[in-house]
């Protein structure tokens, strides 16, 4: 007479295993979509803190050049100086060159495109996405500041 030695195996069987590569699948399916936009959204929120670097930096700016006598809002050229940086003004704002409103905005050219021309200053976060600057063109007139806003 033999005696059979039953021995108890462990682990997950074939049908198991595909359930699971199944259901992995089926979630990376819906989760995928989600992760592969969030270059646009980077691209939007860089964008909106530029534009938001600038309307800050431009209203400090006007905000200085009104409390110093050295400097003249109602002039075509002044200039004012901010924490050791001195910065173009044109009718009270900064202007829109690199000594204006991208120095006093902060803006670098690391990530992101930065032009002028004309007074007016643009910085190129991506294909349709950007942020414009222009120079006040006038006394007691605000520069305008926009761009485009349909980031990829």
């Amino acid at each position: 007479m033999q005696k059979q030695i039953k021995t108890q195996q462990s682990g997950f069987t074939l049908i198991e295993l595909v359930m699971v590569i199944v259901i992995l699948g089926i979630l990376a399916a819906f989760a995928l979509p989600k992760f592969a936009d969030l270059s646009s959204q980077a691209e939007a929120a860089t964008r909106s803190g530029i534009e938001g670097s600038v309307r800050s930096a431009s209203a400090i700016i006007h905000a200085a050049c009104l409390a110093t006598t050295t400097c003249d809002d109602q002039a075509a050229t002044s200039t004012v100086t901010v924490d050791g940086t001195s910065i173009d003004v044109v009718f009270g704002y900064p202007a829109g060159t690199a000594t204006g409103i991208e120095a006093a905005s902060q803006v670098d050219g690391g990530n992101v495109s930065v032009a002028h021309s004309g007074g007016t200053t643009t910085v190129t976060v991506a294909t349709n996405c950007t942020v414009t600057y222009a120079q006040s063109a006038a006394a007691n007139t605000a520069p305008v500041i926009g761009g485009t806003t349909t980031c990829p």
